[in-house]
């Protein structure tokens, strides 16, 4: 009987054959490591989960682990769409789709860069890892200003329709700028060195004003903490909690070694 209950377990287990064939084949094309997001959102607040702290999936079931664990991603398919006004949830014809993105390993979290646009004019820019300090921006800030505000006339908003949003860029070594993602304006996007309502109160391009560019430009300003979540088992400390049967354990373990060689004696 015991046999006959494991079997049904085991059939009831969701399956996705043809989804994870399709997965892993992309995997496979794009290099055997990726990134994954949804149409919006990457799990980045579950990167804790995994493979050595980062976003890096060279499997499906790597992918499906970071998905299942992350916030970002249920506020994606729960409430993506509750602060449109001209939209319904879940809207006609909406489809949730899976993104694959070849994982690059070399480039540099400093040249990172999230660029907010309001009224389709673009309105600022800062570093988009601000939980570090990098002395090298101090000294391409202008140079960096120009190529990204530049890049934004040139190629952005000639192309891009909507009126209010946010994107991220990287520039290369050699001075190209490149589009990393898209992002809604407000809402569930993170403002970084600014906050919402300073950027929405912002005059600087209607009154002829440069585009203000924010970087944390010394170990002061680092802004620590931004991640949107880590597991409740490295908050949880009370009594009965993961981390408090771990610590008792531990102690059990070195009382017991530290018992054994005068038992042995």
């Amino acid at each position: 009987d015991d046999d006959d209950d494991d079997d049904s377990q085991a059939t009831d287990l969701p399956s996705f054959p043809e989804l994870e064939s399709a997965v892993q084949e992309s995997i496979a094309a794009l290099g055997g490591a990726v990134f994954p997001k949804l149409n919006w959102s990457a799990p980045k607040d579950a990167a804790s989960m995994g493979a050595g702290g980062t976003l890096r999936c060279t499997t499906f079931a790597e992918i499906a682990l970071l998905l299942k664990s992350s916030d970002c991603v249920a506020h994606d398919l729960c409430h993506a769409l509750g602060s449109c006004s001209d939209s319904t949830s879940p809207a006609p014809g909406f489809e949730f789709q899976l993104a694959l993105r070849k994982w690059c390993g070399s480039l540099r979290p400093e040249m990172e860069f999230r660029c907010f646009v309001r009224g389709r004019r673009l309105v600022g820019i800062c570093q988009r890892e601000v939980t570090t300090f990098y002395p090298v921006l101090l000294g391409k800030k202008d140079e960096l200003d120009l190529l990204i505000a530049g890049f934004f006339e040139e190629v952005v908003r000639p192309q891009f329709g909507s009126d209010d949003y946010t994107f991220d860029v990287y520039v290369t070594g050699g001075g190209r700028v490149k589009v990393l993602d898209f992002n809604p304006w407000g809402a569930y996007t993170l403002p970084l060195l600014f906050e919402w309502e300073e950027l929405e109160g912002s005059g600087r391009a209607e009154n002829g004003e440069g585009v203000e560019f924010k970087i944390v430009e010394s170990q002061c300003g680092v802004r620590p903490g931004l991640k949107t979540a880590v597991p409740f088992d490295y908050l949880d400390m009370g009594e009965g909690s993961g981390w408090d049967q771990f610590l008792r354990r531990a102690d059990e373990e070195l009382r017991w070694q530290a018992q054994a060689p005068e038992a042995g004696a």
